[in-house]
């Protein structure tokens, strides 16, 4: 079965003169037909943890990790069959009316990246296909709103059933090796370092700001 897995990092908040609102927001896919390498993969990382450091439900969070912890599970990623695709937005060139509408404004974009893996075939056309995004939103209707649209525009654009669930890292792991992935390109634009993006720039296919 083909697996699409998607997260983002940065954040949707556009008053840039709070600390922590970030400059850049980016949406991240990773397609696989393998997704029980990627499990093992983040499983053995785990496992490597010092006690002290294991979380609960065996959770790998990027930002929370020692550099060595990172640069062991992109190297690992790096070495899996996989295709990583990704949008950038840079969020001082995001318009003014989409803003205000932040779900939209989610929504729109993770529709244009799908719409770019389907258009350049990076998948099956064929068979069934499934999407599997980490969940960022507790409001049931909104989740409902993400996956009512994605499915409408991906069938009517492309006459493809897909099937989109909403996941958390605990209970997908392959999510937590997409969070890192996800990561390490958001570091790239938010804070110029590359040093991990370069691990795993060899599996990234297509990466293109959306507002440029």
């Amino acid at each position: 079965m083909a697996y699409i897995f998607l997260d983002e990092s940065g954040d949707l908040g556009f008053n840039f003169t709070k600390r922590k609102t970030s400059k850049f927001f980016i949406i991240t896919c990773v397609f696989t037909n393998n997704k029980r390498a990627y499990e093992k993969t983040v499983k053995k990382t785990h496992a490597e943890l010092k006690k002290k450091y294991k979380r609960k439900f065996g959770v790998l969070h990027c930002v929370k990790e020692k550099p060595i912890t990172r640069q062991r599970l992109l190297r690992r990623l790096s070495e899996k069959q996989c295709v990583i695709m990704t949008i950038y937005l840079n969020k001082r060139k995001v318009y003014t009316m989409l803003q205000d509408e932040k779900q939209v404004l989610y929504n729109y974009v993770t529709n244009i990246l799908l719409d770019r893996i389907y258009s350049k075939k990076i998948i099956p056309l064929k068979g069934k296909t499934t999407l599997v995004a980490s969940k960022r939103e507790t409001n049931k209707f909104l989740n409902d709103n993400f996956k009512n649209y994605l499915n409408n525009q991906i069938k009517n654009k492309h006459q493809i059933e897909l099937e989109v669930l909403i996941k958390s890292p605990s209970e997908e792991k392959t999510l937590q090796a997409v969070d890192f992935i996800c990561w390490s390109i958001f570091r790239k634009y938010e804070y110029n370092d590359d040093s991990y993006y370069n691990i795993i720039k060899n599996k990234i296919t297509e990466e293109n700001p959306l507002f440029p």
